[in-house]
């Protein structure tokens, strides 16, 4: 099973752990349901101590390498990968208020924030710091070490860094099927799993369609600024978006991404420069989906979102996005821990968030790779040739 795409081993565990409740709530044998109650709460708990070193290890040398790039093309890039994620987040949220009320049904079962069964057993393991400690530790830290490229507490940090995306990688990443199928055990225990189902049915339905909307309007923009038709820009991009959908990852869809958005007319030292950069800052796909799911899930709790407890939410999170670089089927990791600290996520809203990122993946990282296209040619209006050439091809023209 191991060898299956993160998704299909979701959706495997997710179909067996409601099988398991069915079951039990028929038969009324609650044993294995105790067991997965268990199962949930220990990993539950591991999560939250490992949080802060996730943010520490992801953010640190993620700051401290943009130290690194050209100074104004740096600045360009960021600014404006920060500015899509806000913009996309505050979208989200407009977006969830006027919607996810209309089919978000409240569910007990989360407001309890448990099924009503008490595990076999209970571990604590306290964090060494909380999240807020570790976001503020990790930000000064990495603002020292960008001017300090050859610094030995930089290496350290990296070497640190590797760890904490292996533990992600090897650890967590693979218990997440296990993780989720517990948790869906329990709510098709309590009897509330089909209008759960339903739920985030819908909730991907208006996600998908907000995504789509996204790039329409961002491409809107780029077409105007590039004097071209934005729908001709948009499509020139598709067989990046389809390769991102295939391969999850940003990253490895860099070489497709670089050619479409030379097909639609930027230059290729720019392309060259803004394209590597943007994969990993600008994650705007994702950031609405954190956003538009977790308010379908605060629904659901019997609760409203309101716009002062998401703007802190939205502005962190979009510095999160910018610092931490990218880990295949983990992109959720890093945002845990704003999840718990700002918007109160307990031991289901968790695992639950993580399966419903998880399963739309391929569409987030779609958009934030066509995103991208876009971003290039924002900086190609802003940047002067000077900013951007090498010194090497600055001299030949000179000759």
């Amino acid at each position: 099973m191991k060898r299956l795409p993160l998704i299909a081993r979701i959706v495997i565990w997710l179909f067996i752990g409601i099988g398991l409740g069915v079951i039990c709530r028929t038969t009324q044998f609650v044993l294995p349901i105790l067991v997965t109650a268990t199962f949930r709460q220990l990993v539950s708990t591991f999560l939250s101590f490992v949080i802060p070193l996730i943010i520490i290890g992801l953010i640190v040398p993620g700051i401290a390498s943009l130290g690194s790039q050209s100074k104004k093309g740096l600045l360009l890039a960021t600014g404006l990968a920060y500015v899509s994620t806000i913009c996309a987040g505050l979208v989200a949220f407009v977006v969830g208020v006027l919607v996810l009320p209309h089919f978000i049904q409240h569910v007990e079962t989360l407001t309890a924030n448990g099924s009503g069964v008490t595990p076999l057993f209970t571990l604590e393991i306290p964090p060494l710091m909380n999240v807020m400690s570790a976001l503020i530790f990790s930000f000064i830290l990495g603002i020292g070490l960008a001017s300090k490229p050859k610094s030995p507490l930089l290496a350290i940090c990296s070497d640190f860094s590797e760890l904490m995306m292996g533990l992600i990688k090897n650890v967590m990443i693979p218990i997440v099927p296990l993780y989720i199928g517990s948790v869906f055990s329990e709510l098709s225990y309590s009897g509330e799993i089909f209008v759960t189902l339903m739920s985030f049915f819908l909730v991907y339905l208006v996600l998908f369609l907000l995504q789509t909307g996204y790039l329409v309007i961002l491409y809107g923009i780029a077409g105007g600024v590039k004097r071209k038709n934005p729908f001709v820009l948009l499509k020139r991009m598709l067989p990046a978006y389809l390769t991102a959908a295939g391969t999850q990852s940003s990253a490895a869809t860099i070489p497709i991404t670089l050619e479409c958005a030379k097909s639609n007319g930027v230059r290729e030292d720019i392309c060259e420069f803004v394209i590597p950069l943007s994969a990993t800052i600008h994650i705007a796909g994702d950031t609405m989906t954190i956003v538009l799911t977790s308010m379908a899930l605060i629904f659901m709790n019997g609760q409203l979102p309101t716009l002062t407890q998401y703007l802190p939410f939205i502005l962190m999170l979009g510095v999160m996005m910018i610092a931490a670089p990218g880990v295949p089927g983990g992109g959720v990791m890093s945002a845990l821990g704003l999840l718990q600290s700002m918007l109160g996520f307990g031991a289901l809203q968790t695992p639950l968030m993580i399966a419903l990122h998880a399963a739309q993946d391929s569409f987030g990282t779609a958009t934030n790779v066509v995103g991208d296209g876009a971003m290039a040619i924002f900086i190609e209006k802003l940047m002067t040739p000077v900013d951007v050439v090498p010194s090497s091809v600055q001299e030949k023209r000179c000759l």
